[in-house]
């Protein structure tokens, strides 16, 4: 098992259980966090516990309390709506602020959330390249440069042991990688469904793999032709 792994030239390390930690750019990566996904429900009359953006912000700091990086950026879908960097609850944008203020953090905008400027700190950008590598919301087909993207909120399932279990994955291939949802109310889309396949934008022979975090680092399963996955 390792932390570390190479992409589009550079090595990242799987930091948690879905981020990414860039030591040649001191850049903790993120994505889809959906921050205020219970209040926006709650405007629906569909009640969850409030706590999710105060959860998936500490989760962020006790990250950088490990890393220290110089930058966060944060890959898309950073709120749930365009509204939800306004509501967002006292003490979740004070976690924030702090955070903002210790790093350089980059917005990217997403599907969700297109309107996000960084009231809490920040700033936002539609997507930024870094050592030849984009990084942007959703993954651009026809693109041959290296590029992380987010969401389509990837997740393992397989029976292992005998049993089922599902996880948050990375999706990588030689050109493309898929970033997990970071947001503690956030679900998931299987690894094998045609979307993600789809964003992977396969040349021939090219393959995609999911890297599972696990306590000791990381797990690699590789996609074969027929949808099935082998370790």
């Amino acid at each position: 098992m390792t932390q570390g792994f190479q992409f589009g030239g550079e090595v990242f390390e799987v930091a948690g259980e879905a981020a990414l930690y860039w030591p040649a750019q001191d850049a903790l990566l993120v994505s889809d966090m959906h921050l205020e996904k219970a209040s926006a429900f709650a405007l629906s009359g569909q009640m969850l516990p409030p706590y999710d953006s105060v959860a998936t912000l500490g989760d962020i700091a006790e990250l950088c309390a490990k890393y220290r990086p110089a930058k966060i950026i944060s890959l898309g879908d950073n709120f749930h709506d365009d509204d939800g960097e306004h509501r967002l609850a006292e003490s979740a944008a004070a976690l924030l602020v702090d955070l903002a203020c210790d790093t350089e953090w980059i917005w990217i905008t997403g599907n969700h959330d297109r309107a996000v400027s960084g009231i809490w700190g920040g700033k936002a950008l539609e997507e930024l390249t870094l050592s030849g590598i984009t990084l942007r919301h959703e993954a651009k087909r026809g693109d041959p440069n290296p590029e992380i993207s987010g969401h389509f909120h990837p997740k393992f399932r397989q029976v292992l042991r005998g049993r089922l279990v599902k996880r948050r994955c990375f999706v990588v291939t030689p050109r493309k990688m898929i970033m997990p949802a970071f947001g503690a109310l956030t679900g998931g889309l299987d690894v094998q469904d045609v979307a993600i396949r789809n964003a992977c934008d396969l040349a021939d022979g090219e393959m995609v793999e999911a890297l599972v975090a696990t306590r000791a680092g990381f797990a690699r399963f590789t996609l074969d032709c027929a949808g099935t996955f082998a370790k």
